[in-house]
Parts: C-alpha cells; structure tokens; sequence
C-alpha cells in the first residue's frame, strides 16, 4: 500500500505521460500531477533532476525522482517495484 505520495510532473502533449497516467489510474494509485509548462519551477526541477533535460514523464516519490520518457510497460513496472507502490487491481 502506497504510503508516500506520488508525483507526476508532464506536459499536455506528451503521449508518454498519458500512458504513465493511464496506468496509474487503471491501477489505483494516486498521484498528483504538475504540468511542467504552466509551472517555472517544476520545469526546472526536472531539468536538475534529468541532467539538464526536460524529461516527461518525470515520476517523484520522495527525494527519489525517475523519468519514464521512453515509457515501456516494463520501466512502469520496474518503477513500481523499486518504490514498493502495488497495484490496486
């Protein structure tokens, strides 16, 4: 059970991010979602936290952050494990 919250930083065009938000949804987890282009200092968190890039989706849970530009069912399901956040089937 999910005891830290999640946070999904993306954009409305990234086609990546509707994918991680769709599993998200689908699996019951919560998160809250911060679009990097209406917020400065979002875009530049993901920018120090991706080696300078504006990597979407970015995925925050604690101080751990982790990009799943490039989204595979196999890296959500990697990130899932990494941060112990079951499914809610």
């Amino acid at each position: 059970m999910q005891t830290r919250p999640l946070t999904v930083y993306s954009t409305r065009w990234c086609g990546d991010c509707q994918r991680v938000k769709s599993f998200l949804d689908k699996f019951a987890i919560p998160f809250v979602e911060i679009d990097i282009e209406q917020d400065p200092e979002a875009a530049a968190y993901v920018q120090s936290v991706n080696d300078g890039r504006r990597s979407v989706p970015t995925l925050v849970v604690g101080d751990r952050a982790t990009s799943l530009s490039g989204f595979t069912r196999e890296k959500f399901d990697a990130f899932l494990a990494q941060h112990e956040l079951a499914p809610q089937r």
